[in-house]
């Protein structure tokens, strides 16, 4: 089972720009969500005077064939936003960001691991459920998944050819994260916050 915890609005705030939805994932009975926190957050970020352009609840954001439907119904909400802040385990935002290469795509939430069943929806994404979620900084591709070596500090120099020189056939995760950077226009600013140390504690 995971547990997400709604992050603080300090948290979120530096990441936003433009027109903001909120996407929140109701659909797992394996996670469970903060709805109470998510309803207080909410309120904060409207109280603070930012652009909220709408708010969609969505379930099973995990599941990338699903949310691809999603999508295609929501698109004009989705369209009109500059920032999207999904409220969702780790997974979740990840495939939405993958679905969404144009896009600046933030976690909402924090994904912590408490022991028994975790869900089964087939995913390339992968949440190590460590507490401290640094997707809203690495726009949306996780490092501590991605990068073999789980690097918070940026990419270690061994990479070939843009492959990952721990596991030849896989891409280099930093590689990843500043490819979409530049395609999504964000510039690195935000990565010079990002802690550099985890806190293993939250994670066990």
């Amino acid at each position: 089972m995971l547990i997400t915890q709604v992050k603080k609005k300090e948290e979120i705030l530096p990441f936003l720009k433009g027109e903001i939805l909120l996407i929140a994932c109701f659909g797992c009975k394996e996670v469970h969500f903060a709805e109470k926190e998510y309803e207080t957050l909410k309120e904060e970020l409207k109280a603070a005077k930012l652009n909220i352009s709408g708010e969609i609840k969505l379930d099973y954001l995990c599941n990338e064939e699903y949310t691809r439907k999603r999508l295609d119904i929501h698109k004009n909400e989705i369209t009109a936003a500059v920032s999207v802040v999904i409220f969702s385990c780790g997974v979740g935002v990840q495939t939405f960001a993958g679905l969404l290469p144009d896009k600046v795509v933030l976690s909402g939430c924090d994904t912590f691991y408490v022991p028994g069943f975790s869900g089964f929806t087939p995913s390339s994404c992968d949440c190590e459920q460590c507490g401290e979620c640094m997707l809203g900084y690495t726009v949306g591709i996780c490092p501590v998944t991605a990068c073999s070596k789980g690097l918070l500090n940026g990419q270690c120099g061994g990479a070939k050819n843009g492959k990952c020189e721990v596991s030849k056939n896989k891409e280099c995760g930093w590689e990843r994260i500043f490819n979409r950077m530049l395609a999504i226009n964000e510039s690195d600013k935000n990565l010079k916050e990002m802690i550099s140390i985890r806190d293993y504690k939250k994670s066990q």
